[in-house]
């Protein structure tokens, strides 16, 4: 294995990004190259630790191993037994390496601790806590249903062996009776991982960041007025399903401070009050800074963060910008980083900042453009066409839905009613576009840290990103949409799993975050899956059976993940000797 580099000019500057890279030799004596891992850019000390760990693994790649020839066993070994090599057989495949990964990073969490006092097993020996870890453990693995983890998912895999039990623990009822045990415990979670959070990683959570997203329902039976699923706005543009509104906190580096599940109908600027109230209760005050997009505070919600002495950071509607534009041209532009600008300006209640973006010009631009020419399009053919008025109103307001906000920057006339032909006229609103062409790539920012400087307060904005990738790794990566369950209580219980699956998935980009950037946790599990375990069932020559639970040895790019993870496996477990079973015949019936 090696390094190898691959160089980009973006923006006119050169970037470089890194692969793990390893050559196999082919039957006709050719050498392929396998791309083993992405690590995208890294600097020069991450380079030469990845170096030296592909060294040290390619030093250790080729060790003889002593075997014993035939028939050279020690007659008087007492614990010698002799073997049947002949009818030796590999049974029951299953994925291990990833099911270890995650009970690996449990334990890194030390969940086990925060859950053994509140998972005790019930008094018929059912092992909630194991129960968790299997349902868990799916989630960020292989998410799906719980029907799916009962019928395929638990056979399929190893955790009967890594958690030394049984298919009792994916027993249909068992499952969901375990839903039922969790959300009542999700406060005293969440200052858990906030806890242990900062232990392993030094976080800080005096910048959270705040954001709503919503998952739907496979469903259209009717609900009360207070059932949590309401048709709303739809973030997954499935406004035909009913569904409930998620509000997430987390940290500028990913982690999760807490989360609610909320109405479906719930407007975004009715949620902030009480979420402030709600962290406050849970973590005491301080003065945190709160970075929220537009749409989710009101002045009343701002008013009331100063009232309390929080700190905000927000996004504001353009239309504060027509406000405040001729105030903003005596300010100076002064620079982030390449292609982008920011302005101050303080007012007496807060500060707002103006920051101008060059690639996000070139893409509001593009679009917009885009949008406008088939909007023309469309109006000189519709000019062409004999229609009725009627007629002619349905397509232009089609073609008016299609078009979005640029077809504002035309304007239309429409025929009157008695008018004896439905031909229309359009003309481009010049001033109009003047206006938009300003604005592209421009967005306004408000704020009561007056003693920020603009540039930091920018690049606390764009941290919002994080809870953008939060939503996007629940809904994805661990699949908490379409939701089937039927009772609220296990809604919310289905989303609290969900919810522990991304904190283990936090947890492993944490760990990978130092090593390179270019790694991500979704191509480290999906490595560790091709880690299968087999039983190799070998028969006695006293009528007994030899079974040896195997877990695969690790490939190349697995053993350089473990070292560069500080990982170590676990030992193989021990054989078992089994007392071999009589094929039993079946008679046959007989025939009446």
């Amino acid at each position: 294995m090696f390094l190898r580099c691959s160089r980009r000019v973006k923006d006119g500057k050169v970037h470089a990004y890194w692969n793990l890279v390893e050559n196999r030799r082919l039957a006709d004596g050719r050498v392929a190259q396998r791309q083993v891992l992405y690590l995208g850019e890294i600097n020069a000390s991450q380079r030469e630790a990845w170096r030296k760990t592909v060294e040290v693994q390619e030093q250790g790649a080729r060790r003889q191993v002593a075997r014993f020839p035939a028939g050279s066993m020690p007659a008087d070994d007492a614990d010698a037994i002799g073997v049947r090599l002949s009818e030796l057989r590999v049974a029951r495949p299953r994925q291990w390496g990833a099911c270890w990964l995650a009970l690996d990073l449990w334990q890194q969490l030390e969940l086990d601790s925060f859950w053994r006092a509140r998972l005790r097993p019930s008094r018929e020996g059912t092992p909630w806590l194991k129960v968790l870890k299997t349902l868990v453990t799916y989630r960020l693995i292989d998410p799906g249903s719980e029907w799916r983890l009962h019928r395929q998912w638990f056979d399929a895999s190893a955790m009967a062996d890594l958690l030394d039990s049984d298919f009792a623990l994916a027993e249909k009822n068992t499952l969901y009776r375990c839903l039922d045990r969790l959300v009542e415990h999700k406060d005293e979670l969440f200052k858990f991982l906030k806890r242990r959070w900062g232990e392993l990683f030094g976080a800080q959570f005096d910048v959270l960041l705040y954001d709503l997203s919503s998952t739907y329902f496979e469903s259209d039976v009717e609900r009360g007025p207070e059932d949590l699923r309401q048709f709303g706005y739809s973030r997954d543009k499935r406004g035909d399903c009913r569904q409930v509104v998620i509000a997430l906190i987390v940290t500028p580096e990913g982690f999760p401070l807490s989360y609610e599940v909320l109405a479906g109908n719930t407007a975004d600027s009715t949620t902030l009050s009480d979420f402030l109230d709600r962290i406050e209760r849970r973590y005491g005050r301080a003065n945190r800074i709160w970075v929220m997009d537009r749409g989710i505070p009101t002045e009343e919600s701002l008013a009331k963060m100063r009232a309390i002495g929080a700190s905000y950071l927000v996004g504001t509607p353009k239309g504060r910008l027509t406000k405040l534009e001729q105030a903003f041209l005596g300010q100076p532009w002064a620079r982030v980083r390449e292609g982008v600008q920011v302005k101050r300006l303080a007012t007496e209640e807060d500060v707002y900042v103006l920051a101008q973006s060059d690639a996000r010009i070139d893409k509001e631009r593009g679009m917009r453009r885009k949008r406008l020419r088939r909007y023309v399009d469309r109006l000189q053919a519709l000019q062409g066409q004999a229609l009725t008025r009627d007629q002619l109103l349905m397509k232009l307001g089609a073609a008016r839905h299609e078009a979005g906000r640029a077809a504002n920057l035309v304007q239309v006339t429409i025929p009157k009613a008695n008018a004896k032909t439905a031909s229309l006229e359009f003309e481009l609103d010049r001033a109009k576009l003047r206006q938009v062409r300003r604005r592209e790539g421009r967005y306004l920012l408000r704020t009561n840290l007056g003693a920020q400087e603009p540039e930091r307060l920018w690049t606390f904005y764009i941290q919002l990103t994080e809870v953008e990738q939060a939503f996007k790794e629940l809904k994805h990566d661990l699949a908490v949409r379409p939701i089937f369950h039927h009772s609220e209580d296990r809604i919310e219980a289905h989303i609290f799993v969900a919810f522990l699956a991304y904190c283990l998935q936090v947890t492993l980009k944490a760990n990978l975050r130092p090593l390179a950037g270019g790694i991500t946790p979704r191509e480290v599990i999906a490595k560790f899956k091709t880690m299968q375990m087999v039983d190799v069932c070998v028969p006695t020559t006293d009528g007994r059976e030899l079974m040896l639970s195997r877990y695969t040895q690790p490939e190349p790019e697995h053993r350089v993940l473990l070292q560069r993870l500080q990982l170590r496996l676990p030992e193989q477990p021990p054989p078992k000797i089994m007392a071999s079973q009589a094929r039993q015949q079946t008679p046959a019936a007989t025939a009446v």
